[in-house]
């Protein structure tokens, strides 16, 4: 498993503050990924702050994190930028929220259809499965990528 260098970091006078991703944003969820074979990965700590109910994870926040994930798998497997169309969220378990508790959110192209991407995901926590997702994500060809999202290409980092 290999970390994934985020694309998008110097680019904050672009206006680069992504909730999820962006490293500086004092709000944000601050993820970062790995790529394992197929699937790209991201391990996170659930603070209280994202809670819903008593100690468990709010359900907007599974989702953001779990569009994020598809985001970042256009981003390395098919090295472009994507714009989210369609988004169904199962929620099987409660998720907890903690300093101890560590999330593994997954995902992987389960199919490709012209310039649609369709992404499934999971959110797991001590290997059970909490939540799952099916994404479409339309992919811009990799000019508009470059002109429109200033995206150069997604790579890993040096061992």
């Amino acid at each position: 498993m290999k970390k994934i260098k985020n694309p998008y970091v110097g680019l904050e006078e672009q206006g680069y503050n992504c909730f999820a991703c962006c490293p500086s944003n004092p709000f944000g969820l601050k993820m970062e990924f790995y790529e394992d074979g197929d699937d790209i990965v991201c391990f996170w700590k659930p603070h209280t702050n994202f809670q819903s109910w008593l100690n468990t994870l709010h359900g907007g926040i599974q989702s953001t994190l779990m569009d994020e994930v598809g985001g970042w798998v256009v981003n390395r497997k098919l090295q472009t930028a994507g714009q989210t169309t369609h988004l169904a969220m199962r929620y099987r378990n409660p998720v907890p929220v903690g300093e101890d508790v560590v999330l593994e959110i997954r995902g992987r192209i389960k199919e490709m259809k012209r310039n649609f991407a369709f992404i499934e995901a999971s959110l797991s926590h001590d290997g059970k499965v909490c939540s799952t997702c099916e994404m479409t994500y339309f992919c811009f060809p990799k000019d508009v990528a470059k002109e429109r999202f200033f995206f150069n290409g997604c790579e890993l980092e040096e061992e």
